[in-house]
């Protein structure tokens, strides 16, 4: 079932604030995941407690309003240590929610006393059941879901609420039923699910059947309809924009500029739109960066980022998806750095991205409430 095209307003470049900050305090990963983006992931590139304090320089001011998240994120944020994390978390005022993306192979008690005291809200990076997890491999090439499943253990002994993001490479029968079903036994109280992308180092295909793709979603709605216990990410945005063309308030949805989402990289440079950029070079485009915040306030950076040149490229990128995909109002207008790894520039439009993880995402979800609509009176 095709999505219907919906008129949508422009929105005029970049926002000046953003929602959250990402923040890169090393490059280390302890994993070697096979689908991994990064490219420094061997590498322990500490990130300076100067640059944190410049960041939140920047950032106290805007948390002082509503509410602000830093996201400490990638390489695997826990390899930095509690010592150096906490000293780089300190400069943020207590408005300030600090969020974590980790593997979960480090996780402690001694690490779940960190989470409490500096109260940070954890997601977990797992694949589902044990056999799903074949590319999340230790540096030495060992399976690590055991060091994972330990890991949530001692998040659930200390009562700690978390996320978890699922990584699908291979969309098929009976799969989302299955990660939906282990999920909800894992005991996350949100779950977000990525299919492949196809980006930084990882070279691997992520073109997949319409129709598989599109099953895989409906049934994971499907799923999700027979015991909605935790919020589903991909499903209920969907369901609130389908809400949202129904009452005829979906222009609201997407904002009249767009999120910068900062990534600040481990030295203090600063990528926008998309964190899988950063770390990456490019003749055309140079290092992606649109200044370093040891040089100049995160504020000042993203109020001038906009005249990043391959961000106006994107832009007007945005605008060719405005003007001919049936789906923009869902998704307005896709990620900069699936347009870079899949096309080779940023002002091209459908990306294999948008038709797996938005095109066919929202179909299925239409799918779905066909198939299960109630008979007329």
């Amino acid at each position: 079932m095709a999505a219907r095209a919906q008129p949508v307003t422009g929105m005029r470049g970049l926002a000046v604030v953003p929602s959250y900050v990402v923040m890169q305090p090393t490059t280390l990963c302890n994993l070697d995941c096979a689908y991994c983006y990064l490219p420094f992931r061997a590498a322990d590139r500490r990130m300076p407690v100067a640059v944190a304090e410049a960041v939140a320089a920047s950032v106290n001011p805007w948390a002082g309003s509503e509410r602000f998240s830093v996201v400490w994120h990638g390489g695997e944020p826990l390899a930095a240590g509690r010592e150096h994390l906490a000293a780089l978390m300190a400069p943020f005022g207590p408005e300030v929610e600090h969020h974590v993306q980790t593997n979960a192979t480090l996780i402690d008690d001694a690490w779940c006393a960190f989470f409490v005291e500096h109260g940070v809200r954890v997601s977990v990076s797992v694949d589902g059941p044990r056999e799903r997890n074949g590319d999340r491999v230790t540096r030495g090439g060992l399976p690590a879901y055991d060091r994972i499943v330990r890991g949530v253990e001692a998040l659930r002994r200390h009562g700690l609420p978390f996320s978890a993001l699922a990584v699908v490479g291979r969309p098929g029968p009976g799969l989302a039923t299955e990660l939906y079903d282990y999920f909800l036994d894992l005991g996350c109280d949100v779950l977000g699910v990525n299919i492949e992308e196809t980006e930084g180092v990882n070279t691997r295909g992520n073109a997949h059947d319409v129709a598989a793709v599109t099953a895989f979603w409906a049934e994971l709605v499907a799923a999700w309809r027979r015991a909605p216990r935790i919020h589903l990410r991909e499903v209920e945005w969907s369901l609130r924009y389908a809400a949202a063309v129904l009452d005829g308030s979906a222009d609201d949805l997407l904002p009249r500029q767009l999120d910068p989402i900062p990534t600040v990289g481990h030295d203090g440079s600063v990528v926008v739109l998309s964190p899988e950029l950063a770390g990456f070079t490019d003749h055309r485009y140079g290092d992606f960066s649109s200044g370093n915040v040891l040089v100049t306030p995160l504020a000042e950076i993203l109020a001038g980022a906009a005249g990043t040149p391959w961000v106006g490229e994107f832009l007007t990128g945005v605008e060719a998806c405005r003007s001919s995909c049936a789906y923009f109002g869902f998704c307005g207008g896709g990620h900069a750095a699936n347009r870079y790894f899949e096309q080779g520039r940023f002002d091209g439009t459908e990306t294999e991205h948008c038709r797996n993880s938005k095109i066919r995402l929202l179909e299925g979800v239409l799918e779905h409430a066909r198939d299960h609509e109630s008979p007329a009176a």
